[in-house]
């Protein structure tokens, strides 16, 4: 009595159609999953788990490492392609022939140097300093070349560490404070690159009209240049000189387009090209790096009296006649003439009194 209370037959015929109809949803259910490629693969055995459905893990890695694309979550990130092979080859480029290389050529550059000091020690000035002055550099010149080194220094220091970092520097302070060392450079190597290409590009017109080839270069060069035992000839900048000119402006224009690149990605649309801008960037860095040694040595103390003409603007009489003498010549033959004034009067000057009147 009290089922038939509770349950009537309108409600029991309700709820016995509510069973049958989750019944077949049930069953349609299963016959799906059992009838489907992905459960058909799995209870062959190819993946067990349910995650990659009918691929196997062969095929699965085979189009990974070929690059092929895939749906991903967000594709303005510039591919779709979850693994990047070309990027694994990138790298190891990047941590081996170039860092190898580039430790190689660093090292080298810095051995030669100590044995030119021991072979050669340093180039004293011929019968010493006179006390007679001949203007080298203006202060244009003196201003723009130390902004360049400026930067120049700066950014070389931070680049061999971000370079170099994690095999010279972290072995010795910890990997905490290598993070921090390399973040605080990463950040002041892109403050100051833009800085240097304005002085770069400014360098480049400045000096450009003393560095062009000329016969004397030639000469210099195959007279043994700084070797020699007698004084090659040269006017402002001997063939040595100008080609550190030339290769730090190359160099400097890879380094600067490069470098903009890297500052700002969204100019190139493919990441294999930023990694082949980073190659270029790298690998110009190191081979200005290392000639930049070799002219920092002879401008400061392998020569004597070769860093007065960028600290104060002038060198020794005698220096400039024993490293620039054709240049000398001509510097004291425009002292002489202002001194002592022009040799015939100005065309312009009007008829001249006779002798005696």
């Amino acid at each position: 009595m009290f089922m038939k209370s509770c349950f009537s037959k309108p409600l029991l015929s309700f709820l016995g159609s509510l069973l049958v109809v989750a019944g077949l949803a049930w069953a349609a259910m299963a016959v799906d999953v059992v009838f489907s490629g992905d459960a058909l693969a799995q209870t062959r055995g190819a993946v067990p788990g349910n995650v990659q459905g009918s691929a196997n893990d062969s095929d699965m890695w085979r189009r990974l490492r070929r690059g092929e694309g895939f749906v991903i979550s967000d594709p303005r990130t510039g591919t779709v392609v979850a693994i990047q092979s070309s990027g694994e080859e990138w790298r190891a480029f990047r941590n081996g022939p170039l860092s190898t290389y580039g430790g190689w050529l660093l090292a080298v550059s810095a051995l030669a140097i100590g044995a030119f000091y021991v072979l050669m020690g340093r180039l004293n000035i011929d019968g010493g300093p006179t006390g007679r002055w001949l203007p080298r550099f203006t202060n244009a010149e003196r201003v723009i070349h130390w902004y360049v080194a400026a930067t120049f220094i700066m950014l070389a220091v931070s680049g061999l560490t971000i370079l170099f970092g994690k095999q010279v520097l972290m072995p010795l302070i910890g990997q905490k404070a290598f993070s921090v060392v390399a973040s605080a450079f990463l950040q002041g190597h892109n403050l100051f690159g833009p800085l240097f290409i304005v002085g770069i590009v400014a360098m480049f017109i400045i000096y450009l009209k003393d560095n062009f080839l000329k016969a004397a270069d030639i000469k210099w060069l195959m007279m043994g240049g700084l070797f020699s035992k007698s004084h090659p000839p040269s006017w402002k900048f001997n063939f040595g000189e100008k080609a550190w000119f030339w290769l730090a402006v190359i160099t400097g224009a890879i380094l600067s387009v490069s470098g903009i690149i890297l500052d700002f990605p969204s100019l190139l649309g493919e990441r294999s090209q930023l990694q082949l801008a980073l190659l270029f960037h790298a690998g110009a860095a190191v081979i200005v790096i290392a000639a930049a040694i070799a002219h920092i040595y002879l401008g400061t103390i392998g020569v004597e009296g070769a860093l007065e003409g960028m600290t104060a603007g002038r060198v020794d009489e005698n220096w400039a006649k024993q490293h620039h003498d054709l240049w000398a010549e001509e510097v004291m033959a425009e002292q002489a003439t202002t001194e002592d004034g022009p040799a015939h009067p100005p065309a312009n000057a009007g008829p001249q009194p006779a002798p005696g009147e």
